[in-house]
């Protein structure tokens, strides 16, 4: 090193630490003339915790409750519809007993109606034996245990047989919403369909057949075969389109090593016991594939 060197850094070392002395000193007496204002701070602890609250937002939980005796694609696409007001759909399922004190005694009983609701994929709990009626007790109970935040019904009238709306006290909690009713199907329509289904009738019956066939199988823009063969059951349109097929689909195929398990069936008057053969071979495989039979076939 040349007798110079030395000296030379030891003099840029000592003028960079007094500049940079300087500059800090006046930043320093910067932000005290220009007072507390101009120095920036933290924000305060309730508004983290309003942050954090939302980033853990706690997920919107919805109830809907329904008889479900006979359950046809109507009640599915209740609850779909159900399950798209919010994250999480429970599901109240009404006891025999408060079915037959309001509308007449189930067709089937509680247990299998239970089973049935469980299998629908948007549901994500059941509650048994729930009441008919939104009482004020069952009301708080469900904002309260359950953490539901709003209350689902279609928008046909449920009254109650005094007159009353059964959901008048979820309105007026101002935590009620409402979808909208699936139109063409319904139990006491299924009945209807069953009673035109029999197929020995004698001369006598021929009236109340076509009365029948008149009280269920039109006024819904239906095709109807009026021949009274016995046949003459409505044609659902209610899955005309391959978006209303896809809001019903999982949208997943099999892999390329999946091991896939066929069934096919009538699957007529849907119940407990399809669930329970279609989970059985489920779990056979790694994908189900069901085909349905056509109505002339089944005939």
């Amino acid at each position: 090193m040349e007798p110079g060197t030395s000296t030379g850094c030891s003099a840029r070392t000592l003028a960079a630490c007094v500049i940079g002395g300087i500059v800090l000193g006046a930043s320093v007496l910067a932000l005290h003339l220009a007072g507390p204002a101009a120095i920036p701070s933290l924000p305060p602890l309730d508004a983290l915790r309003r942050r954090l609250r939302r980033r853990r937002r706690r997920p919107v939980r919805v109830y809907m409750d329904g008889c479900f005796d006979m359950m046809h694609y109507g009640h599915c696409n209740a609850l779909r519809q159900a399950r798209a007001l919010g994250d999480e759909l429970i599901v109240g399922v009404i006891s025999d007993d408060e079915i037959k004190a309001n509308k007449g005694p189930p067709v089937t009983p509680l247990h299998e109606r239970m089973i049935m609701v469980r299998a629908v994929k948007w549901v994500d709990d059941v509650i048994p034996d729930a009441p008919y009626a939104i009482t004020e007790e069952f009301m708080n109970k469900l904002f309260t245990e359950y953490n539901i935040d709003y209350i689902i019904h279609g928008d046909d009238p449920c009254l109650l047989p005094d007159g009353t709306d059964a959901y008048a006290l979820a309105k007026k909690a101002g935590r009620y919403k409402q979808i909208k009713r699936t139109e063409g199907v319904s139990t006491t329509d299924i009945v209807g369909r069953m009673l035109l289904c029999v197929r020995e009738r004698s001369s006598s019956d021929a009236h109340n057949h076509s009365s029948l066939q008149r009280q269920f199988s039109s006024g819904h823009g239906q095709k109807v075969d009026d021949s009274g063969s016995g046949s003459g059951t409505r044609v659902s349109h209610f899955l005309p389109t391959s978006r209303r097929i896809v809001q019903f689909s999982n949208s997943r195929g099999p892999g390329p090593d999946s091991r896939i398990v066929y069934i096919d069936g009538a699957f007529d008057l849907f119940h407990a016991g399809h669930v329970e053969i279609l989970r059985l071979a489920r779990e056979l495989g790694d994908f189900l594939l069901v085909g349905i039979h056509t109505d002339q076939t089944i005939r």
